[in-house]
């Protein structure tokens, strides 16, 4: 089974430039919710060990934390071939976490490249 690998300040980059899929969930041992979602997304990496899946723990990574702009967890960051494409706090059900992974496997990343593009020329 597909363990969820360890996020710090320290390997960020490397987890999440580049192609593929890592779906990151922000995290505290103190946080109820996040105990909750925490084995939704274990059973998830389970199921689709094509995808990496990764947790930050904010208490230990709070610069890494604060610089993601986290205010509340557990947050759920996704990031396609590089290009963060959901980031969302809170605690999915388990059905709401697969069609999520659904959703995210069947991007045209080509579109969301040219509609961030475009997002960006318009704010300039």
């Amino acid at each position: 089974m597909t363990k969820p690998i360890t996020i710090t300040a320290a390997n960020w980059t490397e987890h999440v430039t580049g192609t593929g899929t890592i779906l990151i969930d922000l995290w505290a041992s103190w946080c109820g919710p996040c105990r909750r979602f925490a084995p939704v997304f274990e059973a998830a990496a389970g199921r689709h060990p094509d995808l990496v899946f990764g947790k930050v723990d904010t208490e230990a990574e709070q610069e890494l934390a604060t610089a993601l702009q986290i205010t509340s967890i557990p947050t759920l960051i996704v990031i396609r071939d590089g290009v963060v494409v959901y980031a969302q706090p809170g605690a999915l059900p388990e059905a709401a976490l697969e069609d999520l992974i659904t959703q995210v496997r069947g991007l045209n990343m080509d579109e969301v490249r040219a509609s961030i593009a475009d997002r960006q020329a318009a704010a300039t």
